[in-house]
């Protein structure tokens, strides 16, 4: 039998693999991973451990994340990746371990300005929110009270600019509410763009987004990575998608099954993962099978 994860992406079944692992620690305590040039990653987990009530959610998590990487988080329900997200973001604190985002606790970065930040958006949330897709993405520039903006320019440029990056320009005045929900989330990029994010983190984006708004969305987000240089942190049901678009996965099931580039990921990794054999067929835009 075989299950479709994608436009041109299936899963079928194989033997089962092997039972997962934990990872154990690189010993990069204080220091940046071999091959990054002595620069410190743009976001680090060393030896991580996490636990809501007592009950282990992430056991010894080590990764690390470089500027310019296209990193997809994959896992099954339940698996920590959310955890991972709100760890980096400073909204978790590990019960072992460390977490650097640029270089630094989470819970000591002085301005959050290079780190934006897209939510899986609930379907209806948006309904009473009366602010236009403009406003939302002028949010990105507010920065707290400034008694110096009544002098300071109009920033209209850049939201306008930002808007293009994302093609909502011709939606820059219609009300959020109005849109659908791929066109939201795209807007919520436009907000980390306009404030010129270093690092975007993404939780599930395309959650009830139709299969034409996913193919737009992780275009966008290609050309971002590619042209721009901008890390993208995602975390993704869609095996076939995230191989097509990442550059690195790291497969997660409360331990590090696996970590590396999307091209090394084996039937075994992801059989460990999901607890069942699976093997990813992808297609590229070559149409070649592999």
């Amino acid at each position: 039998m075989t299950q479709h994860t994608g436009p041109n992406d299936s899963l079928r079944v194989l033997p089962r693999g092997e039972e997962p692992s934990d990872a154990a620690g690189d010993g990069w305590e204080g220091k940046a991973p071999p091959g990054n040039g002595g620069q410190h990653p743009v976001l680090e987990f060393q030896g991580v451990w996490f636990s809501y009530a007592l009950e282990p959610v992430l056991q010894d998590i080590t990764l690390s994340v470089n500027r310019g990487d296209f990193v997809a988080i994959l896992g099954p329900n339940g698996s920590g990746k959310t955890s991972l997200l709100r760890l980096a973001l400073g909204l978790e604190r590990a019960t072992r371990g460390r977490v650097l985002l640029f270089g630094q606790p989470p819970d000591r970065l002085r301005t959050w300005k290079s780190v934006g930040y897209v939510p899986q958006i609930a379907e209806g949330i948006q309904e009473r929110f009366p602010a236009t897709v403009e406003e939302v993405v002028a949010q990105g520039l507010y920065q707290g009270l400034d008694p110096l903006a009544f002098f300071r320019r109009s920033h209209k440029a850049e939201v306008l600019e930002a808007l293009e990056s994302v093609g909502l320009t011709p939606l820059a005045g219609r009300r959020i509410s109005a849109l659908s929900v791929g066109q939201q989330q795209r807007a919520l990029i436009a907000r980390a763009l306009v404030r010129q994010a270093e690092l975007l983190v993404l939780d599930e984006p395309v959650a009830g987004v139709d299969t034409a708004g996913q193919e737009q969305f992780y275009s966008l987000l290609h050309r971002l990575n590619q042209e721009q240089g901008i890390t993208v942190v995602l975390v993704s049901h869609d095996i076939g998608a995230m191989l097509r678009e990442a550059t690195t996965c790291a497969c997660l099931n409360r331990t590090l099954v696996f970590h590396g580039p999307t091209h090394s990921l084996t039937s075994n990794e992801l059989s460990q993962l999901y607890g069942l054999p699976v093997e990813v067929l992808l297609h590229d835009v070559l149409h070649e099978h592999r």
